[in-house]
This record gives structure tokens, sequence and C-alpha cells, in this order.
């Protein structure tokens, strides 16, 4: 049995054998999950390696609108030079399925297998936040039940999806056609909310910090995080441990993010620092590259950002005008 280090014996002591596929079954999923997992491969392949993730349970609860979307863009997004293809596909007609299956294979060839109580989301993988229990099963067996489910899955990223799946709101936030500044007042009665500053005590943007982090010779100057005060770092709202969670904008974008730095003093994107920056800069009407001025956040109004925490993994972030 394996109740201790779960990720460890999972996911990446596996990558040390001969093999270059991974098909993972999980009753539940989390695009923050599927991110935390792709940004902590780096280095550790001996060949790029494809991921086919199956949703089991969106049958009986369907899928939240920021789960769906947060798949479909990482199945969008560059990928690192240790993956080779990455797949995601929803069970999609009863019975919905409730099991946890991870197999790893050498071009569709099973070589093991594990399966648990883990769901592929962070809380089962990142930390010690849940007791869970997997065990080593026979590889050929698992893979021949991971083949039993294709006929009922569709592809997340599939053109008629919403045919096929129920993809709902998780939160009020979501649900309202104004996700601007009416439906934000609204929110932060009933949800946990901070306010992060843009700018430092001298009233600007740090010329090499925030914003402007990627000012410096060598760097992509679109780099860019969130300062984070130790304070509020410390204080629970936002997950630790380099955890990624997802921020949902005023705007109907999603960004998926995480803690880091020394002190988790910034918040930043984890697949790229430069995401974060490029958004903010389409924001103010900038260039791409360009240095962020005091001026240029006043001409936009505002020198600061909302972030509402609606679960454990989803925040809404406002930086609306």
């Amino acid at each position: 049995m394996i109740t201790t280090d779960i990720s460890k014996s999972v996911l990446f002591d596996p990558l040390e054998l001969d093999v270059n596929e991974l098909y993972i079954i999980s009753g539940y999923a989390t695009p923050t999950m599927l991110s935390w997992y792709i940004k902590n491969l780096y280095h550790k392949t001996n060949s790029p390696i494809k991921i086919s993730l199956m949703v089991g349970m969106v049958p009986f609860d369907g899928i939240s609108v920021s789960v769906h979307e947060g798949f479909v863009q990482l199945i969008r997004d560059d990928k690192p030079q240790e993956i080779s293809k990455l797949e995601c596909s929803y069970i999609y007609d009863l019975p919905s399925v409730h099991s946890n299956l991870f197999i790893w294979a050498k071009d569709s060839i099973p070589k093991i297998a594990f399966t648990g109580s883990a769901n592929f989301v962070q809380s089962s993988f990142v930390g010690h936040h849940r007791q869970e229990l997997m065990i080593n099963c026979d590889p050929k067996t698992a893979m021949n039940y991971y083949q039993s489910l294709i006929d009922r899955s569709i592809y997340a990223h599939h053109s008629e999806i919403e045919e096929y799946v129920q993809i709902h709101p998780a939160h009020p936030v979501l649900d309202r056609e104004n996700m601007l500044i009416d439906g934000i007042n609204a929110t932060q009665e009933r949800y946990e909310t901070i306010t992060l500053s843009l700018v430092t005590r001298t009233g600007k943007p740090g010329t090499r910090s925030g914003l402007n982090w990627g000012q410096r010779p060598g760097r992509n100057p679109n780099e860019a995080y969130i300062p984070l005060p130790t304070k509020i770092a410390r204080s629970g709202f936002f997950p630790l441990e380099k955890r990624h969670f997802t921020a949902i904008t005023d705007d109907r974008h999603q960004l998926i993010l995480r803690i880091e730095q020394q002190n988790n003093k910034a918040i930043t994107t984890p697949a790229r620092n430069s995401d974060l920056g490029e958004y903010f800069r389409n924001r103010l009407g900038l260039a791409n590259g360009a240095f962020v001025t005091r001026e240029d956040l006043d001409r936009y109004g505002r020198t600061d950002v909302i972030f509402i925490k609606l679960d454990e993994e989803t925040y809404y972030m406002d930086f609306s005008s």
C-alpha cells in the first residue's frame, strides 16, 4: 500500500522506467492539478511523455465553467519539451465513473498501474491535506478498463462539447452577465476578499519588480508578478506549497497562478512568467515588453487588483477600470 508521498510513487518514480505515456482515469480532476504536474515534470523525463486524462463523474454533476475552460486552455497552450501530447476527455454517458486509475505505458503497452482513493486534484497529491491510499494493480487489466471507457468519452475541446456535457457556473459570481464592479460589490458580502497593490511604497510600480520584473538584461521584459505582502501570504487566503490555483478575471479570461519566491512574496503564472505581464500590459493598452509606469496605471484607473476566494482552487480577479 502507498500511503505517504503518493505523488512521488504514482506520478514521478515511474518516469525512471521505459515509459512514454500516462493514462489517467479520475472521478474528479482539476486543471490546476494538471498544470502543477506539467510544471513539476521539468527535467524529470527521459523522453517526452503523452498524458491522457479522462474525467469520470461528469455525467453525475457536470463540470464547472472554470474547470472546463482551464482544461481547454492547457490543451491549447504551448507545451514544454517534457510533454509530447496532452489529451483531456470527459465521460458523458451514464453510468458515471468514480474510479481513480493511473497507467504508465510504452507505446500503448502498459507497464505499471495504480488505483485507489486519490482523485487527480492537488489536495490528494500536493502537501498533506488528505489521507489517501493507493495500491499497485495489474497494468494490462487496468489498460483494458481504460479502453472500455473511451467510447463513452468526448474530448474537452470538442466543438460540440456542450451538446454532450452539462457545463454550469460553479459560483454566483460566474453566473452574472455583468462581471464588473456591480458583481464584485454583490459578491464581497459572501466571499473572503483581499486587495493587492501594484505599486510600491513610493507610489510607483517597481523598476525591476512587480509588473516590471522582467525589465532586466537577459530577461523577457513581459515577466511580471503581483506583489504579495507577508501578512496576507501567511493568512491562508491563497494556497502555498507551490500549489496552482485558477483566477477568473473580470474580462472573462482565466489565469493559472501560484505563489512563489522567497517568503511567498509573489503571485506568478507558473507556465511562463511572461503570461501575467502580457495580460496586464494588454489591459493597460501597452505594447508587449513595455515598462509600466504610475502614469499608465492612473490613465487606466487602477493601481491595485482585487481577489475574491470562491473555493480552495478558484478565485475571481478584478482589474476593471
